[in-house]
Formats: structure tokens, sequence, C-alpha cells
């Protein structure tokens, strides 16, 4: 044991190095505070009904009705208890306070990397903290995508290990290829692991191409056959979420349309949509210069007094009265999108920025890497950026949206730089590591580290100088903005004017300020290296130096995104969304599965109405297909009450924008949980279907596709003023209604939908049901008193626990073989 931590020695103090790093740049946690993420905040308002009924039953429910009227929990919040990397994510999660363990996880996993590629460990550790805090992974801490951070944090981790497997050291290398990938899959962010399985699929084709040239194919056919059982069982760990996702994804509205376009076609997720958020072109300088396109959508920078638009605001409208300034500011930022961020996205909580020196590192590194992993590397970080720019390089990112697998199921197509986030820093250190070796002329290494420091130093030098050389610093609607604004000023355009100019002078500021930055830091890696070069300074401590250095540089920016002031203590976060009057009011009501229509907030796209109650509103990426076209055509540009009436939307909420003050109003109209209509009309398919229920009446017909005809016997129905059914007891996966008809009735239940798991059964003796008006359930009930229930029961989560726990159990048998056989090997 003692020879054990004297060979490991070094690597535990910079673990501890870590350890402590995070603890100092998330000091508030010692004081029991937690960054107020907007998105977690959402995400637990999605999960009150799920969470109030693990808590009661000590299992989460697989079903939710809190919002959109009902859908799967898969990708809000469900317990997979079978598969281990559930409790290797907690570990992370919850070992250490949020979000320390995150960038912990961040950190070791670079770090490992790097030591797997036979970089001096100090060395590795300034890579690690290049890597982990870059400034993406900590916007996504900040604003809560927590799952999306976790699955950026296996990411290194899961190369080292396929590098270990290539090398020849199959068991141990491929036993945590499979342990990390089972861990990158259960952070449940596919898009993060797509993109990560497209860069490794490159790498995989050099590998390939150089086994070829070398006749080294059967030593890369073995460790791929290593890789292919590795993958395998992650696969099957996570074979219930995976499974569940696959499912529910073609049901959402990442699926196919069930609605014919002008052409007459059915589409999954629009371009437009997927594009939403490209990066623009110009905009990838920012992972040199921070700030050169403003940073955030936000005003904070220019609310100041220091500021050019405050003081043009104040002396121009509102007569240097400071409240009133920062009011005005306010308002221009509001109605006319007069922010610090003049990029092409419609909005962004920060940038993407790498670091200026590891970017003068890594264009070091394409000068004098010889390593194979660098023409993965440049294919991995030149496809990507590619791929990054979306609408704005539609040649190659439609060439992938159209032909290539899967990939048009990705909104945000900018996240896929956080892989780029890593190839970068790889690059940049072996370019270190290589200079350090001294195996190139000491001559060419300088020459061609000035090279690489003119280049982006010189860059960032002419940038700080004259920066409108290369960029306008105004949107594309800028000259709209300012025609709108003298139009608001009373025709006044010399105001508006000076106005729209003293915000252009503020980006201009901040991106003048971010170059010369740049320019420093460069200047001081240059000087740096140039000492390492020629051994003017010991490896030591040019090594310490320099990590110091890039940790100075991304913590500064970093601290933009996430501070002190982001925390708030755990009251402050519980109270984040507090009752209103009319909610105390509403929640009195003790019907267990009415619905709220929250129109004081943006319904479809705001969550914290399901603090409280269940809504036919909220927010999530991934809502149900129909539901979603049930939005856009019966509840977006107008309001169809009859549509609702059928969503059993019990009350209304309405904000006064003078006041402030909120109003209920019951819905006299609604139909409640279940009733029973008179007759059914038969449509041909979902297009005619949706244009039905734009005019009907629920309490008397269902609209019903005639694919489901065969379950009907018109026949036997008949309307009868004695009939009823009522729903007796409520559980958000098992429903149970009683009903009395002397003759067939069809009843339609205010219930969301979806076949891949809803079960009915009539008496105990399960029975069919079919879809009416476009996304409720409906059936054929056979006259008597009984009992109907609904219970959801879907395989691909039973069934795919059960593959799980097999899966998990071989995967601990495979890790012990690994690391057994590996040790024993060392000992020979």
């Amino acid at each position: 044991m003692n020879n054990w931590f004297k060979q490991n020695g070094t690597h535990l103090a910079i673990i501890a190095f870590f350890v402590v790093l995070c603890f100092v740049y998330f000091s508030p946690v010692l004081q029991g505070k937690r960054p107020a993420q907007s998105d977690v905040l959402q995400s637990k308002a999605m999960q009150k009904e799920i969470m109030e009924y693990k808590e009661k039953d000590g299992k989460g429910p697989l079903w939710t009705n809190q919002m959109f009227g009902g859908m799967p929990a898969y990708q809000i919040w469900v317990q997979y208890s079978y598969n281990v990397a559930t409790y290797g994510i907690a570990l992370v999660t919850k070992a250490f306070p949020n979000p320390v363990g995150t960038v912990l996880l961040l950190l070791i996993g670079a770090y490992f990397l790097f030591v797997v590629l036979k970089l001096n460990p100090w060395l590795a550790a300034a890579g690690a903290i290049a890597f982990s805090f870059t400034t993406y992974n900590f916007v996504l801490i900040a604003t809560g995508h927590a799952n999306k951070a976790l699955a950026i944090g296996f990411f290194a981790p899961i190369l080292a290990s396929i590098i270990l497997t290539l090398r020849g050291r199959y068991l141990v290398g491929a036993s945590l290829t499979a342990l990390f990938l089972a861990l990158e899959i259960r952070a449940n962010h596919i898009q993060m692991t797509y993109y990560l399985f497209l860069a490794i699929l490159i790498y995989m084709g050099i590998e390939l191409y150089q086994a070829y040239k070398n006749k080294t194919l059967p030593a890369l056919g073995k460790a791929v056959g290593f890789l292919a059982v590795a993958v395998l069982l992650s696969v099957m760990v996570n074979a219930s979420l995976l499974w569940t996702t696959s499912e529910y994804a073609k049901e959402t509205n990442r699926g196919k349309s069930n609605l014919t376009n002008a052409a007459g076609k059915t589409e999954s997720m629009s371009k437009e949509y997927a594009y939403g958020w490209s990066q623009g072109v110009g905009e990838t300088l920012t992972l040199l210069i921070p700030d050169l396109y403003g940073g955030t959508t936000s005003i904070d920078r220019l609310v100041k007094p220091e500021s050019n638009l405050y003081k043009a605001v104040s002396e121009n409208l509102t007569g240097g009265d400071p409240a009133n300034t920062q009011q005005a500011i306010g308002t221009l930022a509001g109605q006319y999108n007069m922010v610090e961020y003049w990029g092409g996205k419609p909005s962004t909580q920060g940038g993407y920025y790498f670091g200026a020196i590891i970017c003068f590192l890594f264009v070091f590194g394409l000068f004098i890497v010889r390593s194979r992993l660098k023409w993965w590397i440049l294919s991995v970080t030149v496809l990507f950026i590619l791929l990054s720019l979306g609408k704005n390089f539609p040649f190659v990112s439609d060439l992938f949206f159209d032909y290539f697998p899967l990939y048009n199921k990705f909104r945000a197509v900018e996240s896929i730089l956080a892989v780029v986030g890593l190839m970068v820093p790889i690059l940049a250190f072996l370019a270190v590591k290589e200079a350090q070796e001294g195996n190139i002329d000491q001559k060419v290494l300088i020459k061609k580290l000035t090279w690489s420091a003119g280049i982006t130093g010189g860059f960032a030098l002419i940038v700080a100088i004259l920066p409108t050389l290369f960029f306008s610093f105004k949107t594309e609607i800028h000259p709209q903005i300012l025609q709108a604004l003298t139009q608001a000023l009373q025709n006044n355009g010399g105001i508006a004017q000076k106005i729209t100019d003293a915000l252009v002078a503020d980006r201009i500021a901040f991106a003048k300020a971010d170059a010369f930055r740049a320019f420093l830091f460069i200047a001081v890696a240059f000087g740096i290296l140039w000492a390492l070069i020629t051994k003017k300074m010991s490896m030591q401590l040019a090594y310490g130096l320099l990590g110091f250095a890039i940790l100075i540089d991304m913590w500064q920016v970093d601290k933009r995104y996430l501070n002190n002031d982001k925390f708030k203590s755990k009251l402050e976060l519980e109270n984040t969304f507090t009752p209103r009057d009319v909610d105390t009011f509403i929640s009195a009501d003790k019907d267990p599965n009415f619905r709220v229509y929250d129109q004081s907030i943006s319904t479809f796209n705001d969550a914290s109405t399901t603090s409280f109650h269940k809504t036919i509103g909220g927010y999530h990426a991934a809502k149900l297909k129909r539901y979603d076209e049930l939005i856009s055509n019966q509840l977006s540009t107008s309001i169809n009450q009859d549509v609702l009436d059928m969503l059993n939307a019990k009350y209304f909420i309405t904000q006064d924008q003078k006041t402030g003050s909120y109003k209920m109003s019951r819905n006299a109209t609604a139909l409640g949980n279940v009733w029973l209509v008179k007759g059914v009309q038969f449509v041909k398919n979902s297009d005619e279907e949706m244009k039905a229920i734009s005019s009907f009446d629920p309490k008397l017909e269902a609209i019903v596709d005639e694919k489901f005809k065969n379950q009907l016997d018109t026949t036997r129905l008949g309307a009868d003023p004695t009939a009823f059914i009522k729903m007796e007891k409520y559980h958000p996966d098992h429903i149970e209604y009683s009903y009395s008809a002397p003759r067939d009735v069809i009843a339609v239940f205010s219930e969301i939908y979806y076949d891949k798991g809803w079960n009915m059964y009539i008496d105990g003796v399960q029975k069919p049901y079919f879809r009416a008006d476009y996304v409720l359930r409906a059936a054929q009930l056979t006259a008597g008193n009984h009992k109907v229930e609904f219970k959801f029961e879907p395989k691909s989560y039973y069934t795919g626990e059960k593959i799980s726990l097999a899966g998990s159990i071989l995967l601990f048998a495979f890790l012990g073989l690994g690391f057994y056989t590996d040790n024993k090997k060392k000992k020979v």
C-alpha cells in the first residue's frame, strides 16, 4: 500500500489541488449556497408531481400529468434503479456540492486523458484546467444544463480508454471504455454523445488507414473487437434509458410530423428550428477573443454610468436621472434588442472561449506536432466548426442534416463546439510536450513559435487597434432598429443616431479590451515557451507558470458567466416560484386531475406554473409531437375554446398589464376528466382531424381517424341520459373509472394519447382503446356496470431494466477481469 501511494503521489497531489481549486472558485458552496440555475429551477417545477408520488410510493411514476396535458417522465426524471451508471452519476453529483462535482469530473477526466497521452503530470494538470475551464462548460453550469455538462465531462476519459485499447491494453482499456461510455449515456444528453461518436468515427477512420498502411490490421481488428464488446456492455447497462428514449423520440417534436405542409409532405424537425442557434462565421473568433461579439444578450455593462449608452440616454432622454436612465436602457433592450451581444443568434448566455494561450498553442501544434493525432484533431476541428455554423454555412450542414443518420434530430447545432473545446487543448499540449522533448531543432521551434504568436497575437493586436477593420459591431437589423427608434422619438433621427452609435461604441470597447487582453496572454505564453525551448527556464517552472497563466486567463472570463453573485441560499432557491393568491385559491380544489391555463406567462415555454398546478402548458425541449401540433394550430394564433374544454382547462389565470395584479376565472364549460359522447365523426387522416377539431362540440361528438374504425361497432352505440362515467382513483401511472350504461357508449378521457405503454383494462381484462380529438384517449365501453383502468406499463422500461441489470453485472465482471489481467502483466 505504501508503494502504491509513493508511485501515485503526484497524481493524488494534483487531484487534491483540483479539489481545492473547485472549492476556491465556488466558495459560496461552503456557506451552503448553490447556483441559481434557471433550467434546474424549471426542471424542479416540472418534477413536482413525480417527486410527490416518489415520496409517497418510494418510486417515481413513469408518466406525469403536470404539464402539456400529460407526457412520459423519461426526459424529466426517471429512476433507473438497475442501471449501475445511475449510481456513478449520483457519486459525481452528490458526493460534492453542486457544481463542484461536475467541474471535478471535467478536471480529473481530462487529466486522465493527458496522462494517457504521456504528458508530464503537471503539464497534464494544466491541460485539464484548459479544457475544464472552457467558458462553454461554465455557461452550461450557470444556466443549469447539468446533463449536458456531465456528458461533456465523460468525453476525455472515453477517449483515453479507447487510446489505451488501441495501444494493446485490450482488457483494461475496453473495460474502462465500457464504464465511461455507460456513464456518458446515463448522463442522458444524447446530442453530446452523438457528437462524440462522430469524432470517434473520424478517429477510427484514421487508425484504419494507418493500420492498412503499416500492415497492422490484425492488431487493430483485435482492439476494435474489444471496443465493440465495450459498446455492447454500455448499451446493455443503459437499455431501459435508450429504449424508452428511442421510443419516445419518435413521438416528439423531434420526430416526423403528423400533418402535411404546403408541399404535401410530412417532415421531422425543421431546419429553421434545428439551426436556430447557429454559430456566426465571424463569431467563431470568440474562441480567441471572448467578447468580440459582445458576450451575452444582457445589459449588465450598459447600465453602468461609464458606458457610452448610459451617457447618451442620460443626456438625451432622461435628463440625468439614474433610475430613469437604467429603466430606459431596459426598454431599449426589450423593444429594440439593444443589448451587448450583436451576433445572429436569438439570444445567448455566453460564447465559446477556448483561451488566448490555448489558441496560440493550437496553431503552434499545427506546425510542429508529428503524431497522427494531429490530423484527427484538425479534421474534427474543421468539420465541427463548419457544422456549428448551421444556417450560416448550409453547404456542409445541409449534407449532414439531410443524409447523415440521426443528425437532424438535434437542434442548437452550435453546441457541437463542445467537442472542439477538447480537441484544441489536446493539440495545444501535445505541442508543448513535443517542444520540450527536444527532438526538433531549436531554431526551427523558435521560428514556428514566432509564427504562431504572430498569427494569433497579431490578429488580436489588429482588433485592439483597428476593431472596425473587420467587424461592424452592428446586428443585421441595425438599420431597422435605427428607423424604429427614430419613429418612437417623434422622428428625431439625431438623438436616435446618437443612442445607436453609443451602443456600437460600447461593443467596440468590449472587443478592444478583450483583444488587447488576448494579445498580452499570448505574449506571456510566448515568453514562457521561448524560455523553455532555449533552456532559460526549467521544465517544472515553465509548466507551472504556463498552467498558472492559463488558469488566470480562463478564470477571469468564466467569472463573467458564473460568479459568486449567481449563488443563492437554499431558502432563496426554494422560494423561486412563490404561490400567488390565485394559486392558493386554485389549489383548494381537490379534483385530482384538472388543468390550468396560465395566460400571465409564456404558457408553452415556461414551467413556473407547474410548481403549483397541472397545466396545459409548461416547458420542455421534447414535448409530444401531436400536442405540439395542437398548440401551433389551436392555441397559438387564436384560442380554440373547445380545445381548452376537452383538455379540462378548469381555471384561467390572467394578469392586468397596468396594475400587475393576477385574476383567476373558472371555465364553466370544461368537460372534466371523462365524458360520454353521442356520436363519432370519422376522418381520413391527421390533417382532417386537425381541421375537424377547429370547429366541433367535444361534449357531443368525438373526432376519430378512420384507421381506428375497426375498434368501434357503431351499431351497438346509443345515447342514454342515465349513462354516466366518473374517475374513482388517480395516480399518474394508474387511473380508475367506474361507469354505468344500458347500451355501449363512447367515452372520451381527458388524458393524452400515448400508445407506447398505456393499457386499458375493463374489469381486469385488457381491452383496446383509440385516439380521439387529435390528442386524447377514447374507448367503446360495453353495456353494464364496470370498472375501467388505464395503466402505464411500458415494456421499453420494464424489460429494459432487466437488461440493464444483466449489463451492470457483466460490466463489473469485465472491469474486474481487466484490472486483474493488467495488474498481473505488470508483475511479470
